[in-house]
């Protein structure tokens, strides 16, 4: 494996681009806006940033970011790559160098990170996800197929003992996986720690009951010993899954937790649009979402099929392959990827033709609460789509011997 960190943008520029890429190149190492004496033909040879490539792709279709310099705006692939003694296995000043000041210059009329490899220092020095996907299915003892979950539903607005009833219904309706919504941690309505107690009241009923505990991802998004303490008190508690929002916490935070818990860390991207939404700037998920694995997340959100906000289907299906794609060859990192966002039977042939996988969560909160016959139901639909998926049979078909899921195909067309 290499020994220099390499990333790789869509650049755009309206100045000649060559100078533009020497530019963010001396931008993002050893260089200045000025020539100084200091950074001699030695230092620049052992420490600068190198251009790998640098091809055309075309006019970009939007407009040039604000403050930019130049005239005929064109699109290019640059590679730049870093020697790792310069930056150091350190998550902190990988984002510094690969993210850090250059989509700030005059000469960058656009520029989008799509994605970076890095050198083996980084898995030795990175935890990376303690549980991925071999140790979700181990702990919520699903071995095959999706695990089937929702989010708790209102988002906010509900009590614990309400939350609890919530929980004890899903439970009751055969659930694999249950989450907090991302706007749910430790409010005055609903404090973590009550929450937390109620749940878990529900959970241990239901276990000793059934022999069956869901996954529960407990949002416990706060400050550092914040987080460490309401993991030790899941934990305490017999809980198995905790969650964070990872643009909240930041890499520092989740790294910290990392290191902490014994559980697996659930990761919710709320607020990746802000840096992932732009066609001609921020970052692309695939070099986003390298992060959290580095840093120790175990799942991944993706968004999903035919969702509800903005993203088109190939880029959810990127993000979903990028999770399961190995960092290194020594040290995979793989996690599990969460598909979420307005999903009902009627995506999962879909997702399962195109993605060749079922390792994933599938979360669907109307389309599991919001069936005509119950929540047992919508469970049940969904989980018999995915059989059928997988089987290579029509949903039209298998909706024929099972009422479940012949009312949830009907009731979300």
């Amino acid at each position: 494996m290499s020994d220099r960190i390499r990333a790789t943008y869509q650049f755009d520029t309206g100045i000649d681009p060559e100078r533009a890429a020497a530019i963010i190149a001396g931008e993002q190492s050893s260089g200045t806006f000025v020539a100084l004496a200091r950074e001699s033909d030695e230092i620049k040879d052992r420490s600068a940033a190198r251009i790998e490539r640098l091809e055309p792709r075309g006019a970009p279709d939007s407009p040039p970011l604000p403050g930019a310099v130049g005239a005929d705006v064109r699109r290019f692939e640059l590679v730049l790559s870093w020697p790792v003694e310069t930056v150091g296995a350190s998550i902190g000043s990988l984002m510094a160098t690969i993210a850090g000041n250059l989509f700030e210059l005059r000469e960058v009329a656009g520029l989008k990170l799509l994605d970076f490899t890095l050198p083996a220092q980084f898995a030795a020095t990175c935890p990376g996800p303690a549980f991925g996907i071999a140790g979700t299915r181990e702990i919520s003892g699903i071995a095959e197929g999706p695990l089937v979950g929702t989010i708790i539903k209102p988002s906010v607005g509900l009590d614990p003992a309400q939350t609890a009833e919530v929980v004890a219904d899903l439970c009751r309706g055969g659930i694999d996986f249950i989450k907090d919504d991302e706007l749910q941690s430790d409010a005055p309505l609903c404090p973590f720690d009550a929450r937390l107690a109620e749940v878990s009241k529900v959970l241990d009923r239901h276990e000793a009951e059934t022999g069956r505990r869901p996954l529960y991802a407990i949002n416990l998004t706060g400050e550092i010993d914040e987080m460490c303490a309401r993991h030790d008190a899941v934990l305490a508690a017999g809980g198995n899954c905790v969650m964070v929002n990872l643009n909240s916490v930041g890499p520092a935070g989740l790294l910290a937790l990392r290191r902490h818990a014994k559980l697996p860390i659930h990761g919710h991207r709320n607020g990746w649009g802000y840096l992932g939404r732009s066609e001609n700037n921020g970052w692309a998920y695939p070099a986003w979402h390298k992060i959290w694995r580095l840093a120790g997340a175990d799942h991944m959100h993706v968004n999903a099929l035919a969702n509800k906000f903005w993203e088109p289907n190939d880029s959810v299906l990127a993000s979903a392959r990028a999770c399961h794609d190995p960092l290194f060859p020594d040290a995979p990192m793989t996690v599990m990827p969460v598909f979420s966002s307005g999903q009902t039977v009627h995506q999962v042939h879909e997702t399962w033709a195109r993605l060749g996988s079922a390792d994933l969560i599938h979360t669907a909160g109307g389309g599991i609460m919001g069936h005509p016959d119950g929540i047992a139901a919508g469970v049940d639909a969904l989980r018999r789509a995915w059989d059928a998926a997988i089987a290579g049979i029509p949903l039209d078909e298998a909706a024929q011997s099972s009422p479940a899921l012949a009312r949830a195909r009907d009731t979300f067309a």
